[in-house]
């Protein structure tokens, strides 16, 4: 049931899981990855009076690899050194490290190389490597480093000497200790991890980096896109001729994890692979769709070759490249997603019955997995599940990040989907915080999806990989740094499951403490989020018309409190105006705190920038609120949000857009756990946020003669519980795992204060009394006689 998603997010392959050693090795690096990149970045050049700098010409490696490093040696040697990424290389000593340059010289008698392992003070951490290029076309030459000393701030330098032009590129120092010992391969501790966790699938490769940038391939037809979704055939084949790519998140992605290696790992750790393509149609705020039947028809081929390249004999155009690459046996492909969170659902169908039509033509025995959009409800996800459920579709992928009391108020969300519908593939879930709170929200969620596990047949929490010092998201299940890498609270919550599944569900039931929802109540709010807006008579209304606050500013801003301590609000031509374009959540807050009933009028006009308005109530402070959000996501959704101890959650999404310019005329009316918002005098959506909370959860599976019983205890306090096993003849210990903690407590780099403890449990019967902790997990494994 349970498997992992791996997406190049938080420097989580280059820099991460690909053990790659050398950040920027083939001088790729441009302002379109990221403003401050530049082809040398991450290289720094000493000595000598030559010339250094990167070159894209005619005397480049390949057309694919478009860029090289250039030196005009003169009679002095010349140095570039690379720092690695993050504070520098993780080198041990002991270790062996492999080095590999592509080099031309047009010297007469070639070109010396001295390659050096150091610190950042110079302090030498390995035996110099020496290599000559010789001979003015394109060479590899490859070496070892074995190391002689230890530090997390390597450095590795080559120093040419001579004279003439030497050129350089695909610079790479692998260590040798990769996960399995492979090339091109992983590294270790992280893949370990991984492997711990025992997943049953890989989902890969994302995302956002599959629906998000061009669609076109990276060649010279097209100009060589850069900022393009993954495409798989750009990762293939031997590394110096793989593609480049403009990752989504803000930096470059050099493809040396590719398919090849995603299929390797997947089958390393006894996983199914289960790739995403892209489907036409982007998402993650960006939201078109390409209209080009011809580039339609490539793609559905490319998705074909794909599972040739996964399935294909070794005599098939694919299979044999597959071969070519070391896996002559297929890497046995079951499944594959097409499109990942699309936002113009019917756009993103029509695209997706055209590929479920061919791979099903050619391949009926593959898995086809539609989604349903970015969130667990609205519009989008409304529409895509009608369109799935009407095609037939054999499984359907939801994504969905929201506060750790979403979790505990959905553990029955699919106890009442459709049996006979399509099958659920939770292909990205997590509660937005990496506290112990959060891993045990998640847990009594995980208790609901293994009760419906005949609905929910695959789930995979997200992200799974973050550097501490490269994060564009947050939560994620394991961190690292350059030299050492930790799992998260959740990760240990999810481990505990992964390698505790069973093989069917028990059915039981449990009575415990219910927390009823309440009103909303609190202050109004406004903010904006990467926009400059002017909000003007504000008003606030009692159901009878009883005025409670308002204020049309012509005595300036003094109801008005800064919360979010950003951006520019003042006074303007009589308005409230924010004005700075750049600033996210510039939140104020309004007026006094107001009953649970109430009317919110005001007039909002978008003067600049790239969203809308936010206008909140139910307001209590920076972390706590409910907003109206108009023209997010980059002016193409509207959402109504709640944010509970800093983590947000959609509790209505539907597509929408605010033109600048126009003064629009917004009312919020608030009846205890019901509001109902108006644009212009029309009905713009309602919401309801009157689920119960659950904090005590349980679910009861078998593994063969053991009953596992799972129970998440999310309060305060002990919960003192009769356990029934409905007259079952058990032995009387039995195996007892618990995760518990300060629900605050967060696992890092110098501290692991939540990790399971394992010991016996005596007194085991048919029928037993136990106290669960407070704040915490217990796994029960008990044997049956």
């Amino acid at each position: 049931m349970y498997g992992v998603f791996f997406e190049d997010i938080n420097n989580a392959a280059d820099g991460g899981l690909y053990a790659e050693m050398v950040r920027n090795r083939s001088f790729e690096f441009r302002p379109v990855d990221n403003a401050s990149y530049t082809a040398m970045t991450g290289w720094a050049r000493s000595g000598g009076v030559g010339t250094v700098g990167a070159v894209d010409d005619d005397g480049r490696l390949n057309a694919r690899n478009r860029t090289y490093l250039r030196m005009g040696l003169d009679s002095e040697p010349l140095r570039v050194t690379n720092g690695g990424f993050a504070a520098g290389m993780a080198v041990h000593q002991g270790g062996r490290y492999d080095f590999s340059v592509w080099a031309r010289s047009d010297a007469a008698g070639g070109t010396p190389l001295t390659v050096t392992l150091h610190d950042a003070a110079g302090r030498a951490l390995a035996r110099p490597l020496a290599v000559t290029a010789a001979g003015d076309t394109w060479t590899k030459y490859a070496g070892v480093l074995r190391a002689t000393g230890s530090s997390d701030a390597g450095r590795l330098s080559v120093t040419a000497a001579g004279a003439g032009t030497l050129r350089l590129d695909m610079i790479s120092l692998f260590p040798r200790d990769t996960f399995h010992g492979r090339p091109n391969g992983l590294r270790a501790d992280l893949a370990r991890k991984v492997a711990d966790l025992r997943p049953s699938f890989v989902r890969f490769p994302g995302g956002c980096l599959v629906n998000t940038g061009s669609m076109y391939p990276y060649d010279e037809a097209n100009g060589f896109p850069r900022a393009r979704a993954y495409q798989w055939k750009d990762t293939v084949g031997p590394v110096e001729t793989r593609a480049t790519n403009a990752n989504f998140w803000g930096y470059n992605q050099s493809y040396g994890l590719g398919y090849y290696e995603y299929f390797q790992f997947s089958e390393d750790i006894g996983a199914m692979p289960l790739p995403v393509v892209p489907a036409l149609v982007t998402g993650c705020g960006q939201n078109r769709a390409t209209d080009d039947e011809a580039l339609l028809r490539r793609h559905i081929q490319d998705t074909l070759d794909l599972i040739e390249f996964a399935n294909g004999p070794q005599t098939s155009t694919w299979g044999s490249l597959r071969a070519r690459m070391g896996h002559p046996r297929p890497f046995g492909l079951t499944a594959l997603a097409v499109g990942n969170e699309e936002n113009l659902p019917d756009q993103y169908f029509a695209n997706f019955q055209r590929f479920r039509a061919a791979i099903e033509s050619a391949y009926p025995e593959i898995t086809v997995i539609g989604n349903t959009g970015p969130d667990d409800q609205g519009v989008t996800f409304d529409r895509l599940w009608a369109l799935n459920r009407a095609a037939g579709t054999e499984m359907v992928d939801e994504h969905y990040y929201n506060s750790p009391a979403w979790f505990l108020q959905n553990n029955r969300r699919y106890d009442s989907y459709d049996r006979g519908g399509p099958q659920v593939f939770l292909g990205e879930y997590a509660s937005q915080n990496n506290r112990l709170f959060n891993a045990l929200s998640e847990a009594a969620f995980m208790t609901g999806l293994e009760r419906n596990a005949d609905v929910v047949r695959q789930a995979s929490y997200a992200p799974l990989l973050a550097s501490v010092d490269s994060t564009q998201w947050t939560p994620d299940m394991i961190w690292f740094d350059n030299d050492d890498s930790w799992g998260s609270t959740s990760y240990e919550v999810q481990k505990l499951f992964m390698n505790n599944v069973g093989d069917r569900v028990v059915p039981s039931r449990a009575t415990g403490r219910v927390v009823e929802p309440q009103p909303i109540t609190g202050a109004i709010g406004l903010s904006t989020w990467a926009t400059a807006a002017r909000y003007d008579d504000v008003k606030v209304t009692a159901p009878d018309g009883t005025v409670l606050f308002a204020d049309d500013f012509s005595a300036g801003a003094g109801n008005w409190t800064p919360l979010a301590g950003r951006g520019t609000w003042s006074v303007i031509d009589g308005a409230y105006a924010q004005t700075d374009v750049t600033a996210e959540n510039t939140l104020v807050k309004g007026g006094p705190t107001l009953p649970s009933e109430y009317d919110l009028t005001l007039t909002a006009t978008k003067t600049a920038g790239n969203e809308g308005f936010l206008v909140a109530f139910g307001l209590k402070d920076v972390d706590n609120w409910y907003w109206w959000n108009l023209g997010g996501w980059n002016n193409t959704q509207g959402a109504v949000e709640k944010a509970s101890g800093g983590a947000k959650e959609q509790l209505l999404t539907r597509p929408d857009r605010i033109e600048t310019g126009k003064t629009y005329n917004l009312r919020a009316e608030v009846r205890g756990t019901r509001v109902r918002l108006f644009v212009d005098g029309e009905l713009w959506g309602s919401i309801a946020d009157d689920r119960a909370t659950e904090p005590f959860a349980q679910v009861v599976t078998q593994d063969g003669r053991d009953l596992i019983v799972k129970v998440v205890n999310a309060q305060d306090t002990p919960a003192t519980t009769t356990i029934d096993l409905s007259g079952r003849d058990v032995a009387p210990r039995a195996r007892m795992t618990v995760i518990t903690g300060d629900p605050q407590a967060q696992n890092t780099g110098t501290a692991h204060p939540i990790a399971p403890v394992t010991t016996t449990l005596k007194g085991v019967a048919s029928t037993f009394t136990h106290t669960f902790l407070p704040n915490s997990v217990t796994f029960l494994r008990i044997r049956q006689r």
